[in-house]
C-alpha cells in the first residue's frame, strides 16, 4: 500500500483520537515526534491533529511509511502495561478503521491482514440472501 485515501486517514485519527479510548494528546505528540512526522501542534482536538500531520506527512512524503510507523509504535501491547483496560477497546476501534484498507492489528500489536469484510461485501451479501429467500418464497 502506497498511500492511505483522504476517508481512510480520517478513520484512523478518529480512532486513534477516540475520546475515551484512543490515545491521549501528550501520547499522540510523543509519538508523532518519535516517528518523525511534524506536529501541527494548535488547539485543536486529538483528532483533528492527528488526521492533520498524518495528511500533511503523506501528501509531502507521498507514501504512508511514517502513518504505520506511527500506528506501530502506539499499538504495542507493553505501551499498556499500566492500563491494559486501554488497548484492546483501541485496538477494536483502530482495526474497523483499518479493515477498509485490508489491515489490522493483532493482539500482540503486529500487523495482520483484516479478516473484516469490507461494507459491500456485507451489502452484496445481504442483497444475496434475500434474493436467495424471495427465490425460495420465505418473505
Amino acid at each position: 500500500m502506497k498511500t492511505f485515501t483522504q476517508s481512510q486517514l480520517q478513520a484512523i485519527a478518529d480512532a486513534l483520537g477516540e475520546t475515551a479510548d484512543g490515545l491521549t494528546g501528550s501520547e499522540i505528540g510523543h509519538l508523532l515526534a518519535t516517528v518523525k512526522i511534524a506536529d501541527t501542534v494548535s488547539p485543536m482536538t486529538k483528532r483533528h491533529r492527528s488526521y492533520n500531520a498524518f495528511a500533511n506527512d503523506q501528501n509531502k512524503r507521498g507514501a504512508c511509511t511514517y502513518i504505520i510507523a506511527f500506528i506501530r509504535k502506539a499499538m504495542k501491547p507493553e505501551r499498556f502495561a499500566r492500563e491494559a483496560e486501554r488497548f484492546e477497546p483501541m485496538r477494536l476501534n483502530l482495526n474497523r478503521a483499518l479493515a477498509f484498507a485490508g489491515l489490522a492489528v493483532a493482539a500482540s500489536g503486529n500487523w495482520a491482514p483484516s479478516r473484516q469484510p469490507k461494507p459491500y461485501q456485507k451489502r452484496r451479501g445481504v442483497r444475496e440472501l434475500r434474493a436467495e429467500l424471495t427465490i425460495r418464497g420465505a418473505s
